[in-house]
């Protein structure tokens, strides 16, 4: 069962917000600080100064992370339970 949400201060793109989430303190921190280090990557490489753009082009990095993840994880999840499903055939066969 998750606890209750908890109000948290971050800042990112130069600006202070109140978050709630149901996340520990030191998750909160380390999502703000993955935030601000994509944020800083896109700063530095000078693509724009604009904090919306910014913000949008850091959204969309992140995105492509978490997809990307999500679709290892899934191919990993399917090898998984094909290997699992050799097995059970090969002990089936065995104890047959």
């Amino acid at each position: 069962m998750k606890s209750l949400s908890s109000l948290h201060r971050i800042k990112v793109l130069g600006r202070e917000l109140q978050v709630r989430s149901t996340a520990p303190p030191e998750r909160v921190r380390e999502i703000e600080a993955y935030i601000n280090c994509r944020v800083e990557e896109i700063e530095a490489s000078g693509r724009s100064k604009d904090p919306l753009v910014i913000a949008i082009l850091a959204l969309l990095n992140v995105a492509e992370s978490f997809l990307d993840l999500s679709s290892e994880l899934a191919e990993c999840s399917t090898k998984d339970n094909e290997r699992l499903s050799r097995l059970l055939r090969s002990i089936e066969e065995a104890i047959g």
